[in-house]
């Protein structure tokens, strides 16, 4: 960036003094919105193409203006534009620039047009594009979750509530569950996607432009699937902005409750998966430890975009009609959520692609906690035995398998007939975790069939869209 002494501002005609050097610092943006740039050219050019469609601008003035917007966009890509702070944002020094190199043509850019109805374009070209990328990087991280998840369909695990063991689970039902997280994610941005998707270029300050425009050649060259139909509306609400960040932050937070299970599973009490070396470090003194940093950062990640939402949402609620340089303030919260969502989607599949299943650890943690006990209640329901006498009669039996240090299956069948007398030698085969397990055997159970069948659909659903 450049801080010469600040040279004539494209609006100074209205005043008589330059601006104070500490309000140019203060009032800059191109420091960080020199980020959509790409977005500005492309309606730039857009613009461009449409005022000469309704004889606005001349063919010849087009086209010098295309030229030029073109040669800007390569030289911003090849890192030789020269970006000054003077000129106050993206769109300026963009202007500027071309108004150099073509002259009056340059001028007549900005015909029929404000920068508020053009930053609002280019933001909502950003986050479109944002949008396509994460929806992709979601996908990329479900498909590794979907190989877990059928590598892992017959990997029993204790199933917990408020973290105390509570039935056998399959590893893979677990991890399909973190699927379906991220697979309501992948739902909210395609929704959110249409509502960004709605062009404000032609709203011009606030009121809309005198000049004969014709909205839907603009929107046609940019991909818009409608129009901003408020000009005011058009170009003064973020609300595309914040449902995007907030959809990024209910991501985050599933991500961040993966990661904690990761960071659980991870340690020695637990030890029911490995990390690859790649995506842990060690410490600085102590030469036996593999930590797990990434699961770690990305939990911690999530209170930025979290942060976030609530700077942007904090933002707006004052803001009368229509724009206000307030809105200046929600390009680096933006920003920022983009590369961190983008970051942490991506290094979770990388992480995930790395993940060992300890299955022995897994199993002997299932065999604690009288895991089948809800499985015996069952059983005795299934022999007409009153659920809440079932509930009563297994707690019992429960007591004495604690009191005895032993498994519910490790007791004879004369002791637990004594807790019911309907009670046969045929129920062993559901105080076992596998037969626990496949008795779930329903659309949504934990039964190793029906995991497969779950992934199966998912990749099908994949495969046709």
């Amino acid at each position: 960036m450049s801080d010469e002494t600040p040279s004539a501002k494209l609006w100074a005609g209205r005043f008589t003094e330059p601006t104070d050097a500490l309000v140019e610092r203060f009032t800059e943006s191109v420091s960080f919105d020199h980020r959509l740039a790409k977005h500005d050219i492309r309606g730039s050019i857009a613009h461009a193409t449409m005022l000469a469609e309704v004889g606005v601008l001349s063919p010849g003035d087009r086209d010098a203006i295309i030229r030029g917007l073109e040669g800007i966009l390569a030289d911003i890509e090849a890192g030789g534009f020269e970006w000054r702070t003077s000129l106050e944002d993206v769109h300026m020094n963009v202007e500027s620039v071309l108004t150099d190199r073509i002259g009056d043509a340059g001028k007549r850019l900005h015909t029929a047009r404000s920068r508020n109805d053009q930053v609002a374009t280019g933001v909502r070209l950003l986050v479109r594009e944002a949008l396509d990328d994460i929806v992709g990087s979601v996908r990329a991280l479900q498909d590794v979750i979907l190989s877990i998840a059928e590598r892992e369909a017959e990997t029993v695990l204790p199933g917990c509530t408020h973290l105390q063991p509570a039935q056998p689970i399959t590893f893979g039902h677990h991890v399909l569950a973190w699927f379906e997280m991220l697979e309501r994610d992948a739902e909210r941005f395609i929704e959110c996607r249409a509502r960004v998707n709605r062009m404000p270029l032609g709203a011009a300050a606030l009121a809309g432009t005198p000049y004969p425009i014709d909205r839907s050649i603009t929107a046609r060259l940019l991909e818009f699937e409608g129009l901003c139909e408020n000009s005011m509306d058009a170009v003064s609400d973020r609300d595309f902005a914040i449902e995007f960040v907030s959809d990024c932050a209910l991501v985050m937070m599933h991500l961040s409750r993966m990661s904690e299970e990761l960071v659980l599973w991870v340690s020695a009490p637990f030890a029911f998966v490995e990390l690859g070396d790649a995506y842990c470090t060690g410490s600085s003194i102590m030469p036996q430890k593999k930590n797990p940093d990434v699961p770690e950062l990305v939990r911690g990640k999530s209170a930025r975009v979290i942060g976030h939402l609530s700077a942007l949402l904090v933002l707006m609620k004052g803001q009368p009609l229509a724009y206000n340089r307030d809105n200046q303030e929600d390009k680096e919260p933006l920003f920022d959520t983009i590369d961190t969502v983008t970051d942490c989607l991506r290094v979770f599949a990388g992480m995930l692609r790395t993940l060992e299943c300890r299955r022995d650890r897994m199993h002997e943690a299932a065999r604690l906690g009288y895991m089948t006990a809800t499985d015996l209640a069952d059983y005795l329901v299934r022999r007409a035995v009153p659920f809440r006498d079932a509930h009563e009669a297994v707690g019992r039996a429960v007591r004495g398998a604690v009191e005895t240090g032993r498994d519910l299956s490790e007791m004879t069948l004369e002791e637990l007939r004594s807790f019911s007398p309907v009670i046969e030698a045929d129920v062993f085969e559901v105080l076992t975790l596998e037969g626990s397990v496949a008795a779930r055997d329903h659309p949504g159970g934990t039964a190793p069939g029906r995991v497969r069948a779950a992934v199966a659909r998912a990749r099908e659903r994949f495969d046709s869209g």
